[in-house]
């Protein structure tokens, strides 16, 4: 059994969950409102970001690449074809410079701004940076996610999954940071017909139905969230 300290819209410990549920780990969830910096919190990672996994006879593993990476190995070999980091040199370097795409590049120009500006906020107090959404850093991330899907839609076209021919860590950390903001409403579909396809395959597999059931109160979910064949 793991612990995972995770917050339901941290398109990180979405990506996590994502990973675990393909895996078919179990799991308890431990919300965690990284920017309380609560002191229990900060004992297990001082750098109070989520997700951040427990697993028994470990020290506290921090952040969505570590996470990858000890799962990888600890059960990577026994999931065969199924393993979600290949096994060769040349497909792991794809598999891992997908996922810091998307990780990285794409959760700092449009997810972690867009779910911060209208999910966060909400809940943090003025003195932690709560307040009015930014209507400005909203704008630039929503064109931000523009240029990301259609990237996204070149990958879809070219291969099968988007690091190569089967399933891999690239799709999830791109899928969890996608449906993160496509709550919100704010993925612009339409723009790209090879980026819908390719999420509405990985958005049907049974590791995202956790995901799809979790409701924000006050923020309904959008059409295209709820909707497996939108």
């Amino acid at each position: 059994m793991y612990t995972l300290y995770h917050h339901p819209f941290c398109p990180h410990s979405r990506f996590i969950r994502l990973v675990l549920g393909e895996h078919g780990l179990d799991l308890r969830l431990v919300e965690e409102r990284a920017w309380e910096r609560r002191e229990g919190f900060l004992v297990l990672n001082p750098a109070a970001t989520t997700p951040v996994l427990m697993a028994d006879g470990f020290p506290p593993i921090p952040g969505a690449g570590i996470i990858a990476e000890y799962l990888d190995e600890t059960h990577g070999l026994e999931a065969g074809d199924r393993r979600l980091l290949p096994a060769s040199m040349g497909e792991r370097v794809e598999v891992r410079r997908l996922m810091a795409w998307f990780n990285e590049k794409f959760f700092e120009e449009a997810s972690n701004p867009l779910v911060t500006e209208r999910i966060y906020k909400r809940f943090m107090s003025e003195e932690n940076g709560g307040g009015a959404p930014a209507a400005d850093v909203i704008r630039a991330a929503k064109a931000n996610v523009r240029y990301h899907l259609a990237y996204i839609g070149w990958l879809a076209q070219t291969r099968n999954f988007l690091a190569g021919d089967r399933l891999s860590y690239a799709d999830l950390a791109a899928a969890a940071h996608l449906s993160a903001i496509d709550y919100l409403g704010d993925v612009p579909w339409s723009e790209d017909d090879a980026a819908k396809a390719w999420y509405a395959r990985v958005k049907s597999r049974p590791s995202f139905r956790p995901l799809l059931s979790e409701w924000l109160a006050g923020v309904p979910a959008s059409r295209t969230y709820v909707d497996l064949d939108f």
